[in-house]
């Protein structure tokens, strides 16, 4: 089946703009660092790793469908996660996009990017570690998008879904993009309280619900 690129449910002008113009700059460098081998991220602030704008069209319908209006994100990068985020809550009636990125450079570059959209008064990003930034996010929320820095277990992954899970409301979402096994483990064990799915996005998308 074909997917047709003109139909896309975030319908802002403005704000397509500028995810289509991060998606057409995205690059990797030849040394991968996604290879899950320990390397510092302050060492490739110049490359945005991003969600595919597949998972973001989902992120959108998910948050609208729920009418989310308080989300977080690991990691921010450049923002791109964080334009569908921000989108979804304005457009169900105003809300808070809780993002961490531990790259200087990054937050600045998603801040820009942000305000370019018109969204930065949506968004709450939260430079340094996001076992850190993310341990308080001021009440319940109700989508978590992680997808940050991969490294060996513990992955911080794991380490951030553990924070976060407590926070999660009942009937809320996660999505991770890595699949990193001990997160997996984590949500796919029925005592932490969630179900899961693998898509076919992005070479593979868990997506989970909390349920207890």
């Amino acid at each position: 089946m074909m997917i047709d690129e003109t139909h896309r449910p975030l319908r802002d002008p403005a704000v397509n703009a500028v995810i289509d113009r991060l998606a057409a700059a995205q690059q990797y460098p030849p040394d991968d660092p996604r290879a899950r081998l320990e390397r510092d991220p302050h060492d490739y602030s110049e490359y945005g790793y991003s969600i595919a704008p597949q998972q973001g069209d989902l992120i959108y319908l998910l948050c609208r469908g729920i009418r989310a209006t308080r989300v977080v994100e690991f990691a921010t990068s450049v923002g791109m996660s964080t334009l569908y985020f921000a989108a979804a809550v304005r457009d169900n009636g105003g809300g808070t996009v809780i993002g961490s990125e531990i790259v200087p450079a990054k937050v600045a570059t998603a801040r820009r990017n942000l305000a370019e959209a018109g969204l930065a008064d949506y968004a709450d990003i939260r430079e340094g570690d996001a076992r850190a930034t993310l341990r308080d996010l001021g009440g319940p929320v109700d989508f978590a998008l992680i997808d940050g820095w991969l490294g060996v277990e513990p992955s911080l992954a794991r380490e951030v879904i553990e924070i976060i899970a407590p926070q999660l409301r009942i009937g809320g979402y996660v999505m991770n993009d890595n699949a990193e096994p001990d997160f997996l483990a984590y949500v796919r064990d029925s005592a932490n309280g969630f179900l899961s799915v693998t898509l076919p996005l992005h070479g593979g998308t868990e997506l989970c619900v909390k349920v207890a």
